[in-house]
């Protein structure tokens, strides 16, 4: 899972170099589908479920499951990209919030809250902590910086499929929850509102927006639960 995520990480990398002004979500889902196919992997989005892109590029308010499409990007915009590989039968997702040119006070404030609760998450994610002490973690620092959590989604387990137990939500009590057991590996993601933590599901089915219209960002990492700490996945090997 780490030579899957070691790949998912340097597509993420090339795609963040690649927005600018001017790109469309469809440049950058076929550019990543190109670049994990030369490494020997298969985008694990495509197709599952019937999803037609590599790649979920939400811009703005889009929360996730945003289709790739013609849509230009344009300065000033977030874009979340998410993302997912499977390498020999193996899976590792990730996801980042990345600004297109200059962004606004608070456009930028959001991204970096959203990051800083990943953060918190993964540190939660220690054997014999539960589901609950990482939601805690991340609802602490999404709330402090005067955010809101989405509560309707959440994060998950990964292995051999995109979507395995327990599910791992952005909220929640320490102490409560699964219990987190050495070996686990899960998929924390915050997914953090300006405005109000409510979303709705958009006409094409897939695409989840804020309700209020205010903007989205979402940080995520596939992280293996180990006897010294958590271990993320989805970054460059060594």
């Amino acid at each position: 899972m780490a030579a899957s995520g070691a790949v998912l990480a340097e597509c993420l990398d090339r795609l963040e170099a690649a927005v600018a002004p001017g790109v469309t979500t469809a440049d950058l889902d076929a550019m990543a589908e190109e670049f994990i196919v030369s490494k020997g992997g298969v985008p694990s989005f495509k197709g599952y479920h019937g999803f037609p892109g590599s790649i979920c590029p939400s811009i703005n308010a889009e929360v996730v499951h945003a289709i790739p499409g013609p849509v230009a990007l344009v300065e000033g915009d977030i874009v979340s990209i998410d993302c997912g590989v499977t390498l020999d039968g193996w899976v590792s997702d990730s996801a980042r919030t990345i600004p297109v040119g200059e962004v606004s006070g608070v456009a930028a404030s959001l991204m970096d809250a959203t990051r800083r609760s990943l953060a918190a998450g993964i540190q939660a994610a220690r054997p014999g902590n539960r589901t609950g002490d990482i939601g805690a973690a991340v609802q602490e620092v999404v709330e402090r910086a005067g955010f809101q959590v989405v509560r309707t989604l959440v994060g998950h387990g990964v292995g051999r499929s995109m979507h395995e137990e327990p599910q791992v939500p952005n909220f929640g009590k320490p102490g409560t929850g699964v219990l987190l057991e050495e070996g686990v590996v899960i998929a924390i993601e915050p997914m953090v509102t300006q405005g109000d933590h409510e979303v709705i599901l958009g006409h094409d089915g897939w695409v989840v927006t804020t309700k209020d219209g205010g903007l989205a960002a979402h940080f995520e990492h596939t992280v293996a639960i180990t006897a010294s700490g958590p271990r993320i996945l989805t970054r460059h090997a060594g």
